[in-house]
């Protein structure tokens, strides 16, 4: 029903597509927008847009940033032997949090899921195999993807493609919970887990 006109229905059910918003919530999100000054509405607007004109993916570990190459890729100060594959980006901020991990990152975007119709070949998996050439000076790579079906097969098959490439392949510990996503994981498990990683 149209209680309120088109473009604020509109509004409504362009804020109930996003992920874990329900039309109550996008109720209160459209409201809390109308009923904003001006200035903040077009702040929100704004950044949507410029988000959307300027994000791209690192042209190395394909985290999302401005630039060509990520600020983590871009430091000289980042351990350039150790590589942590990690399904999102979310997932890299949640170990940027611990402030204990100083090696570089790959960011597969998804795992392995024949279920919903992602395959290997969805996945920046061959970017990966490709920073492992014969000049590259990395010597471990820890698979840190979600501890779920899903992330425990991408693990198995990571593992199975990089162990005859003679780098040393870790899985990070299970202090991570089962069927959790490590966005929602406090620091000190993650930095357990990291800590008591073993080797695949």
């Amino acid at each position: 029903m149209n209680y309120y006109g088109s473009p604020v229905m509109r509004l409504i059910e362009e804020f109930a597509r996003l992920p874990g918003v329900g039309t109550k919530s996008a109720s209160r999100m459209a409201f809390y927008i109308l009923n904003s000054p001006d200035e903040k509405a077009n702040a929100l607007a704004g950044a949507i847009l410029d988000a959307k004109k300027s994000a791209q993916y690192c042209k190395h570990c394909y985290n999302l940033t401005d630039k060509e190459v990520c600020y983590i890729c871009d430091s000289s100060r980042r351990d350039d032997t150790t590589v942590m594959v990690v399904e999102s980006p979310q997932d890299m901020a949640a170990y940027e949090k611990t402030k204990e991990y100083s090696g570089l990152y790959h960011i597969l975007h998804g795992a392995i899921s024949p279920m919903n119709g992602i395959s290997p070949a969805n996945l920046r998996i061959k970017e990966l195999l490709a920073r492992l050439d014969s000049d590259s000076p990395i010597t471990e790579i820890i698979i840190a993807t979600n501890p779920n079906i899903e992330g425990e097969a991408t693990a198995m098959y990571l593992s199975k493609l990089l162990k005859p490439l003679g780098v040393k392949i870790t899985r990070i510990a299970h202090g991570v919970p089962v069927g959790g996503d490590l966005e929602h994981v406090d620091p000190i498990t993650l930095l357990r887990a990291l800590q008591h990683r073993r080797e695949l």
